[in-house]
């Protein structure tokens, strides 16, 4: 039996940190939920807000139940920029006119894989060269360069010898990205080249530096390790890719809204991130695509539906893509499912996403050290990095019975989320979660394991 002298230690603690939070008030924001008394799965679909009831409400009496289809004029047309903006504002250091929301993550991911690639292969489809192959170039022949004039595409994309004939991604991205590339190489003709990093600490740059070279087109990573939660380092690895001439791609999924960004700054050519983790859009909320600025034009996506198109309202003969953002959509954007996210966004804005990553830090802090004093004598691993600034907004434990664990930890009000083999995520969404909660969270996973031996 474990001893219990360091629980009240601990829950003083998390009480202490919870008086002293500058978000706490925040937390009546969040829709209560009856017989849950710790949720630490915002990392996999956040709470919703206490008003969207009323919001929708309004939405189907008002914009759609009076306005009807004018409210495609007066609103709808320009939602998924107007959106996206936003989101590229509050959290992705994104200037306007680069960042647009739609679909879902995966045909996003698809959509840019294949418009990097095609852009690879050069015109009709030919095999990018490397070192004597013609440059990728914007509009009027200029090279398609990041905000400090470093190359998309790398030095000497025009010198020689090989082919951009290769996807670098890792082998234990989220399954979606990875069944994706092996999809995309298969339509391409493109070689897929696996990084198999430290499953704890993640992708370094030392990894990436390691398999890229002059035939490598793209590199597709994630940002924040959906497993360990371990933290990318985005700049350096985003112009290691550059050095190499490749494309680069982040998948934000786990990192948007908790973790501050850069991608003007660090010169990022793609990202794709969903919205219902921690910006809260509810299940099945749109995801967003970020297209650096330069390369709108330059790359074209696969899926040429009439909402990207030049003028939307032509019905014309033939196809001709939109030169801004636009052009990354298809069909017509889902009005209703963007709807929710709004609100959080409101609530990061006020909140400043640098406050939200301290909170986020100081919640997986009190996550480990609780983990050291009631999980670590028990015999649970820990699957995440121990430092907090090389860690995303959730923090990962390990045990052979963990699978059980979850379903009575379920039924008991305490929701985590289990990863197999025999992982529990703890997700700590910083605005709708309490440091008292999370002590709560792991002393229940304790009980839980304990409830088990016995």
């Amino acid at each position: 039996m474990t001893d219990r002298s360091s629980d009240d230690a601990l829950l003083d603690a998390a009480r202490t940190l919870d008086a002293a939070d500058p978000l706490q008030g925040h937390l009546d924001a969040f829709a209560d939920a009856p017989g849950v008394t710790a949720y630490l799965d915002g990392n996999s679909l956040g709470r919703p807000l206490r008003d969207i009831p009323d919001k929708l409400a309004a939405f189907v009496r008002d914009d759609w139940g009076t306005r009807l289809i004018r409210s495609w004029d007066e609103q709808w047309m320009a939602l998924p920029m107007e959106l996206g903006d936003r989101i590229g504002r509050v959290a992705l250091g994104a200037a306007a006119g680069q960042t647009v929301v739609a679909d879902s993550t995966s045909v996003l991911i698809y959509k840019l894989m294949r418009a990097a690639l095609r852009q690879a292969q050069g015109p009709n489809g030919a095999k990018a060269q490397g070192p004597n192959g013609a440059k990728a170039q914007g509009p009027n022949g200029a090279k398609a360069q990041g905000p400090n004039g470093a190359k998309a595409q790398g030095p000497n994309r025009d010198e020689g010898q090989g082919r951009r004939t290769e996807i670098v991604i890792e082998a234990g991205n989220f399954p979606t990205d990875r069944f994706l590339a092996e999809g995309v190489a298969a339509e391409t003709g493109m070689t897929l080249r696996w990084i198999e990093p430290d499953p704890v600490l993640g992708v370094t740059v030392a990894d990436v530096e390691a398999v890229v070279s002059d035939r490598t087109a793209l590199v597709s990573l994630s940002h924040v390790d959906y497993r360990s939660g371990a933290l990318a380092d985005m700049p350096a690895i985003t112009a290691a890719v550059h050095d190499a001439g490749a494309l680069m791609m982040w998948d934000l999924c786990h990192s948007v809204g908790v973790v501050p960004m850069q991608l003007d700054e660090w010169g990022v050519d793609m990202a794709v991130g969903c919205t219902y983790k921690y910006l809260n859009g509810g299940p099945g909320s749109p995801a967003f695509a970020y297209l650096r600025r330069d390369l709108q034009g330059v790359l074209r996506q696969p899926i040429q539906g009439w909402w990207s198109a030049a003028d939307i309202f032509a019905m014309g003969p033939e196809y001709e893509p939109s030169s801004d953002i636009r052009q990354l959509l298809s069909g017509t954007p889902p009005v209703t499912s963007m709807l929710a996210m709004q609100g959080m966004l409101d609530l990061i804005e006020q909140s400043t996403i640098e406050a939200v990553r301290a909170k986020s830090q100081s919640l997986t802090d009190l996550a480990v050290r609780a983990y050291d004093e009631l999980l670590a004598p028990i015999g649970v691993r820990l699957l995440s990095p121990r430092d907090s600034a090389l860690r995303g907004g959730h923090v990962t434990i390990g045990h052979p019975a963990f699978r059980a664990v979850t379903a009575r930890l379920w039924a008991d009000g305490i929701i985590p989320d289990f990863r197999f083999p025999d992982g529990i995520r703890l997700g700590l969404s910083p605005l709708s979660t309490s440091h008292r909660e999370t002590v709560t969270g792991v002393l229940a996973v304790r009980d839980a394991l304990e409830s088990d031996d016995r």
